[in-house]
């Protein structure tokens, strides 16, 4: 089972069908929607701050979502994707967002809808990725205009991938 833990007395809360690995750990201040998963070795911290997920997200093994105290929240939207081992720190990604794996995004900034932040890129703090772009690189930058190609046949097709592997662990326990 999650490791689920209280922070001042606040316990992260879930919205209907999500599935958490038995290896994850999301403490405190957490709030997820419906049909989202939070895989192996994740870790969401809750701690210092507020984190809020909209439907249909997935975190990814080894990914880290945390905050700064005092300072800057996690927002996520709707049908987002973070990617294996990707740092999500304090920042706004808006709906229909791919974080690459490795990818690290850091306080105060925004990643648009639509968009995709690129295997491995540093999204450096106060950077305002415009939707519909994709951003690479180290620092990141935009290489080009996302396709309505890569929307539905990556942004989509990963997250709707991980609401079927998520059924394969969750179908056999109701």
């Amino acid at each position: 089972m999650a490791l689920l833990l209280p922070v001042h007395g606040v316990m992260p809360v879930f919205g209907q069908n999500c599935f958490l690995a038995p290896n994850a750990t999301v403490v405190g201040d957490v709030a997820m929607g419906d049909e989202c998963s939070i895989w192996f070795n994740a870790v969401v911290r809750g701690d210092v701050n507020s984190i809020r997920i909209g439907n249909r997200v997935n975190i990814q093994d080894g990914a880290v979502l945390h905050c700064t105290f005092q300072k800057t929240t996690v927002q996520i939207g709707n049908n987002v994707s973070i990617g294996h081992n990707a740092i999500v720190h304090g920042c706004v990604i808006e709906d229909n967002v791919l974080v690459g794996m490795g990818a690290i995004v850091m306080d105060n900034a925004r990643i648009g809808t639509n968009s995709i932040i690129a295997a491995g890129a540093v999204v450096l703090e106060n950077t305002v990725v415009e939707p519909g772009s994709i951003y690479a690189g180290v620092p990141a930058k935009k290489v080009k205009n996302i396709s309505q190609e890569l929307i539905s046949g990556e942004i989509n097709r990963i997250a709707a991938n991980y609401l079927t592997y998520s059924s394969w662990f969750t179908e056999n326990r109701k």
